[in-house]
């Protein structure tokens, strides 16, 4: 098995749980007399820096909040002085203002070692050409991926998102042996590949690290059928670091936490309270290393699990499952809890339509309505009305019996869903309106 750091990737459960106690004991003093909006909060919990002695007293600290970063805006919760910053990264201001997080020369150190040992798990080495198509800029997504890459000594083509041909047209003169970009934009380069000709067998592509949001397994499959490679699933917010929190190793059982330096948990997103070790829940992260915005506790509010057995790679650190949702983008119809990741996956099960749906919540005369739009090949679409009834028909069945909802699914010609190159957009829901 190919490792970047094996000290740490593998290390024994005890000797890991010794290292984040002592550095969550230095990151708790290092907010406390520096951080004067975490200095409150846990007075107000009647908590000081000498309460927390062990793992176990993690508990005893109070939540961070994505509120909270833009309550302290833009600067408010660094705990390092601004001389030292130098690198500020913020994430999307689409419900308020933007979160903003803060690097030391020492936090960029770290980012481009965890996401070594991402690239790494994925095959990377210094034989690799990796084209990394995550947005560059404010977005933690391609400088984070593009840190990684040098590190490992890799070739970097750091080409941004957008420009689908071009993207192809690099990807197959330079070699591109690794792509880096959201599942639904490497969906998307797949089908503009079909468009021009170009078939997988002409490419060097052997594997893809995708995340910055939710996808099925389904999806995977999907991808891997089409690009000829091996997709691997990588998580990070850029709250906690960006890319390089957790990734897949290429057993593909659960994303491994560089936990040496982010501390999860996972607890009851309505109560708070932490949940025994295999239970769904929301993961919650605690930094342990970071220099310029530490945070204690972050509610990410995806929904995962946690698995601290020993993975057949040899890595010992714990495995977060894959993402199935957020309890933010949980869509609550008629008293159903239902995540887009659930509908895509049956969608995905049906040969004759394409990877693209978009889900239209609406709410007539007091009732939630639930409508699927959902594209279909092109040579489903030049079929026989009765034939599309009929799979209108079938996908109808088959989300009543995965969800216990009925839905309406509506067929719709190719290139009718609207296209992104970074995240997607998949739910509409026009009761917010109402």
């Amino acid at each position: 098995m190919q490792y970047w750091n094996p000290a740490y990737e593998c290390m024994q459960r005890e000797e890991m749980e010794r290292v984040q106690t002592a550095r969550l004991i230095d990151t708790v003093k290092r907010i406390y007399h520096n951080v004067p909006f975490y200095r409150e909060k846990m007075q107000k919990k009647s908590i000081e820096p000498g309460d927390i002695n062990s793992l176990q007293d993690i508990k005893k600290l109070p939540f961070t909040y994505k509120q909270d970063l833009r309550y302290t805006y833009p600067y408010g919760l660094f705990a390092a002085p601004l001389s030292e910053i130098v690198r500020i990264h913020a994430s999307s201001g689409t419900t308020g203002k933007q979160t903003v997080v803060g690097y030391t020369r020492k936090d960029i150190d770290t980012w481009a070692e965890v996401t070594a040992r991402t690239l790494t798990a994925a095959g990377a080495d210094r034989n690799s050409f990796i084209q990394v198509a995550y947005g560059y800029g404010l977005f933690t997504g391609g400088l984070g991926i593009h840190y990684g890459a040098e590190r490992v000594g890799a070739s970097v083509i750091p080409i941004s998102g957008g420009n689908t041909k071009r993207q192809i047209q690099i990807m197959k003169d330079f070699g591109t042996t690794l792509l880096a970009c959201t599942p639904s934009y490497a969906m998307y380069m797949a089908e503009e590949m079909d468009e021009l000709g170009i078939k997988k067998e002409e490419l060097r592509l052997k594997a893809g690290v995708f995340g910055a949001e939710p996808w099925s397994d389904q999806m995977r499959n999907e991808i891997e059928e089409r690009l000829g490679i091996l997709a691997i699933d990588i998580y990070g917010l850029s709250e906690i670091i960006g890319p390089g929190v957790a990734n897949e190793c290429k057993c593909r059982c659960g994303l491994h936490i560089q936990e040496d330096h982010f501390i999860p948990e996972i607890i009851d997103p309505v109560t708070e309270e932490v949940l025994p070790h295999g239970s769904e829940g929301e993961i919650v992260f605690s930094t342990v290393t970071k220099e310029g915005l530490p945070l204690l506790r972050y509610r990410t509010r995806d929904i995962s699990s946690l698995n601290y057995e020993k993975c057949e790679c040899g890595r010992t650190t714990v495995r977060m499952s894959k993402v199935s949702g957020r309890t933010d983008d949980m869509l609550i119809i008629r008293g159903v809890n239902v995540f887009p990741t659930q509908i895509e996956s049956v969608l995905l099960e049906f040969g004759e339509i394409a990877p693209h749906y978009l889900l239209i919540v609406d709410r007539i005369d007091n009732l939630d309505i639930l409508e699927v739009w959902v594209e279909v090949n092109q040579a489903m679409f030049s079929d026989q009305i009765k034939r599309i009834e009929d799979i209108e028909k079938k996908i109808r069945k088959a989300i009543e019996i995965t969800l216990g909802l009925s839905a309406k699914v509506k067929l719709v010609e190719p290139k009718t869903i609207e296209r992104s190159e970074g995240k997607s957009k998949r739910v509409i829901d026009k009761r917010k309106k109402c």
